[in-house]
């Protein structure tokens, strides 16, 4: 009976190392750790990856520009990050694809310290952003624009970093302004600093953040593609569908106040920031294309997003799981 049991134990031990042995590990990168990018680490700590055989744990290397050179250079597969950086790179030659959407919208404010209350008070003013040709930065630049400030004529543009960073520039009285996402930018409210303007005011409709490959690893590894957008689709569902718990999670897991964990839940579901199927806004994405066309990074006639998007991986994956886009 105890040798029965001793080789039960040592047949259950070995399968479940060749279980774990079996799962295709997949270096995914994200260029934040923010609510926004919550579904990846969803999709991660809740085991939405796992059971579709992946073994994946986001690596954060911040940064759009940073995340898609270690795509490139071979470091990591799968790179969460600006729809902006795969666009220019797709434009110089690089081999690159984007498949699936994270965050399809813009949840920004402007946010102006306690003597900035309208964007006429910019003028002069050094404002903070992530980078200067990227990204939420272009997004600064063209709301800015849109306000009748040019830039670098009427105002000076440093690079601060992301919206954590960005506060903290912005609390010490570095910088004028800067463009915060929610919920940061709540948290800046309360604290009595200025909301001078929504980004979604001028900018309706923007994909910020895509997942990208190299187009030949995508294609040549179209089952476990297919199967990381499942597990993304079911994650980004997961959020939908258990309000206390995916609070609980943010919480936890962004190190947000419980407040700031359900405000900003409640606005990124609200607005459908997260699209319930992890697909990507085309409408979103023909806007970036034009903003990268204004900046001169891309030549002669518009494309549309199909020269930069694939989305029959996606396309392939809600054949088993079912669409949910009417959420």
């Amino acid at each position: 009976m105890r040798l029965a049991l001793i080789l039960v134990f040592l047949v259950a031990t070995f399968e479940t190392c060749v279980a774990a042995d079996d799962k295709v590990k997949v270096p995914l990168s994200a260029s934040s750790k923010t609510l926004g990018y919550s579904p990846l680490w969803v999709a991660a700590r809740q085991g939405f990856f796992e059971r579709q055989g992946l073994d994946i744990q986001p690596v954060l290397i911040q940064g759009a520009d940073k995340s898609l050179m270690a795509l490139v250079g071979g470091s990591v597969a799968v790179s969460a990050a600006a729809a902006d950086a795969p666009i220019g790179a797709i434009e110089r030659g690089v081999d690159l694809v984007s498949f699936g959407g994270v965050i399809n919208g813009l949840t920004h404010m402007i946010m102006g310290g306690k003597n900035y209350k309208t964007y006429e008070d910019l003028r002069g003013a050094t404002i903070g952003s992530s980078g200067l040709t990227s990204g939420t930065a272009l997004v600064l630049r063209r709301v800015l624009k849109a306000k009748g400030l040019e830039y670098p004529r009427d105002y000076k543009l440093i690079n601060v970093g992301g919206s954590a960073p960005a506060f903290a520039a912005l609390a010490s009285g570095q910088i004028a302004a800067s463009i915060i996402a929610v919920p940061l930018s709540f948290e800046a409210v309360e604290l009595g600093f200025n909301v001078i303007g929504r980004v979604v005011d001028v900018i309706p409709n923007f994909q910020l953040t895509v997942l990208t490959a190299r187009r030949s690893w995508a294609e040549a590894n179209r089952p476990t593609v297919v199967r990381f957008m499942k597990a993304m689709a079911l994650s980004i569902r997961w959020l939908y569908d258990n309000k206390r718990a995916a609070i609980e999670f943010l919480t936890r897991e962004m190190k947000l106040k419980p407040a700031h964990a359900e405000k900003g839940w409640e606005y990124y579901v609200e607005n459908r920031i997260w699209n319930p199927d992890a697909d990507i806004n085309l409408e979103g994405m023909r806007v970036v294309i034009q903003v990268q066309a204004e900046q001169g990074l891309i030549h002669g006639a518009l494309p549309g997003p199909a020269k930069y998007v694939d989305q029959s991986y996606l396309r392939e994956a809600l054949k088993e799981i079912g669409t949910k886009s009417s959420l």
